[in-house]
């Protein structure tokens, strides 16, 4: 039977048949409609707002839409169900734009290009899968080995080794093609581990090959084309491009997502999604780039452990299952039709290997590309997002934690939180007199929420300011009509309807101050155990180097003010951007960097902290602003105590 109703969304204008009762977010997650919904359809976030213009649906109530919200039209996508043809509007804080992370920066070209120049220098430019042109004699009476012992023959001094296979790929119609191109051929050969020829064609095409880097991110997925056949001076990158990750529709985290997966279909439906939005900017790359699919010889892939299992369609579930042990941390080199990639028939697919079920090759990726390996001096790399992983050492020894920090700063369980898009505050700065608030946002729009970068910034104005004290609760002594009573305990105002682009006030209250307080912590305790176990303090680090874009946007001067960052010098704290991207970018160059990253993954010795005693007692410690040690933060207690609010200095060296 055909469905029963018709549900128009806008203001994509599509229009999806649905069957009466079924789920009108699971409607949108089947058509690839997105809808945030941070926690996976489970109504607990309130995110997934949108209005009925037209038709019937039925919906349950939510605490977080109030009359005036009903009598608009607005329910929450979770708890609605088609009762009929409907037309559903997708307001502007419930959307996805994809703009700013087009604008956003992946590394400084400048950064970027010394970082690579100076691994290609030290690693060797010899990509994962060399192109190289063959002139092979004809054979005769005298010379009648096979085609494939021909091949191989020649190829031997070439490629270094004289234990050639040829893929099945290749074999079939070797002997047309050969013929054909009248010996004249370009092939492929993989270098790492096994040498295998993966690629033939006709005449030469040794200078048109190219490599794609992908970092595949909870939340965004970005790639990178790249030339493989410049010299090293010359800029490798032809190409980039990013989109959030299609399955953020089904959970912001990566338990959410895993559960998701225990559904019927789950885990195909979830993999499917993810090599859509990969395939997605892999077309884009050609595009920009006038380049056909046949010319990309392999792709690199860096990302979580979970991420992986699910691009790669392997069970995830053991992964947040005690003692949490994956299927694997390192996959084999396999050809990229085998997840349904749309690159060549033949392009091989390489990925960063990880350490354990928490910490990544996203994250080995990025270690082995910061250069913390290289040196004596101990430094801590940090990446802070839905989970906040830390690595801490230098080229003798490796220790590695993941803390579950929660997805408070990507907009996680914070009424107004919303991922860095436009419309987004990022900066924030208080009056400490009459706590009124000056505000930037992301385009310059009118404000739609509060990105990580902004929430940092507010809850450190407001401490300082003395609005709210070190439990982060609001203080009873405040006279400003913008702290006040809400339905969920005290809250600031940081924005008046009028002044929003969601025709409602946009308020940071003492839910979400505690949320923020319980990620900050976890990452401040998660360093504080690491250093521990190295018989180390803070002190005694010579550089924290922060990676993400999250990373690159925070103030840090506010960020230690609360107690996420420890208190150092400025000059101690190094930001490196996509540190995944940059690491698979130049593996994908370099062989010798791609068996360097797999040597850092092998020689890190991970600590588990989910049932770590000394991790809860250093968690609790760290849930006051800045934390219950004032020793710790002499800089900031001493702004506190001389009462200079908002002016909080830099550490002092």
């Amino acid at each position: 039977m055909p469905p029963e109703y018709r549900i128009r969304f806008l203001p994509i204008d599509r229009i999806i048949p649905a069957e009466r009762g079924e789920n009108l977010l699971e409607i949108a997650m089947k058509a690839g409609v997105h809808i945030n919904a941070s926690c996976g359809g489970r109504g607990v976030c309130g995110k997934c707002r949108v209005r009925i213009a037209e038709g019937p649906l039925e919906s349950s109530a939510h605490p977080s839409l109030t009359e005036s919200d009903y009598a608009a039209g607005f329910r929450l996508a979770c708890a609605s169900s088609v009762a009929g043809d409907a037309v559903v509007e997708i307001p502007l804080e419930s959307q996805v734009d994809r703009s700013v992370l087009r604008k956003s920066t992946i590394m400084s070209d400048v950064d970027a290009g010394a970082i690579d120049e100076a691994l290609l220098c030290e690693y060797g430019l010899e990509p994962l899968v060399k192109r190289l042109n063959l002139t092979l004699p004809r054979p005769d009476m005298q010379d009648s080995v096979s085609d494939a012992a021909r091949m191989v023959r020649e190829l031997a001094p070439r490629v270094g080794c004289e234990e050639l296979a040829l893929s099945l790929g290749v074999m079939r119609n070797l002997g047309t093609r050969l013929r054909d191109a009248d010996w004249n051929v370009t092939v492929d050969v993989t270098m790492s581990g096994q040498r295998e020829v993966t690629y033939i064609a006709k005449g030469d095409r040794e200078k048109f090959h190219y490599a794609v880097a992908v970092d595949i991110g909870t939340t965004t997925i970005a790639a990178q084309l790249l030339a493989c056949d410049r010299g090293e001076r010359d800029r490798k990158i032809v190409a980039s491009s990013s989109d959030y990750n299609g399955q953020i529709s089904f959970g912001e985290d990566v338990i959410s997502r895993i559960m998701y997966t225990r559904k019927r279909g789950g885990l195909k439906k979830l993999q499917g999604v993810v090599v859509s939005t990969v395939n997605l900017l892999i077309g884009e790359l050609l595009e920009d780039g006038h380049i056909d699919p046949a010319d990309i010889s392999h792709i690199v892939v860096a990302g979580n452990t979970t991420m992986m299992h699910l691009f790669y369609g392997i069970e995830a579930k053991h992964i947040m299952l005690a003692p949490y042990t994956p299927l694997s941390t390192a996959f084999a080199p396999v050809a990229c039709g085998e997840v349904g990639l749309a690159a060549g028939a033949n392009t091989r697919l390489f990925a960063i290997p990880g350490v354990s079920s928490y910490v990544g090759g996203d994250i080995v990726s990025g270690v082995a590309l910061s250069g913390m390996t290289e040196g004596d001096g101990v430094s801590l790399f940090m990446d802070i997002g839905t989970n906040g992983e830390i690595v801490l050492g230098n080229g003798q020894w490796l220790l590695c934690a993941s803390c579950s920090a929660g997805p408070a700063f990507e907009g996680g369980g914070i009424q107004f939180g919303m991922r860095a898009a436009p419309g987004a505050i990022e900066k924030v700065r208080v009056n400490p007199i009459t706590l009124e608030p000056m505000i930037l946002t992301i385009g310059r729009m009118k404000p739609l929420g509060i990105c990580g970068s902004g929430l940092i910034d507010i809850v450190a104005e407001l401490f300082l300011a003395g609005a709210i004290d070190r439990n982060g609760k609001f203080s009873l002594e405040t006279t400003t009509e913008r702290v006040r009573e809400g339905v969920n305990g005290r809250e600031y105002v940081l924005c008046f309807a009028a002044e929003t682009n969601i025709e409602r006030d946009i308020v940071i209250t003492e839910i979400d101050l505690d949320n923020i307080m319980r990620t900050k912590a976890a990452v401040y305790a998660g360093c504080k155990v690491l250093l521990g176990h190295g018989g180390l303090a803070f002190g005694d680090l010579g550089v924290v180097i922060i990676a993400g874009g999250f990373g690159h946007s925070i103030d840090v001067e506010k960020a230690i003010a609360i107690g996420l960052l420890p208190e150092l010098p400025a000059e101690r704290f190094r930001f490196i951007g996509n540190a995944s991207l940059g690491g698979a970018r130049v593996a994908a160059l370099s062989r010798g960097f791609f068996e360097k990253a797999g040597e850092v993954a092998r020689s890190m010795t991970n600590l588990e902290l989910s049932d770590s005693v000394q991790f809860m007692g250093e968690f609790m410690a760290a849930m006051f602003l800045p934390h219950t040690d004032d020793r710790a933060f002499p800089e900031v207690m001493r702004v506190l105590k001389d009462g200079s609010g908002s002016q909080v200095p830099g550490p002092r060296p």
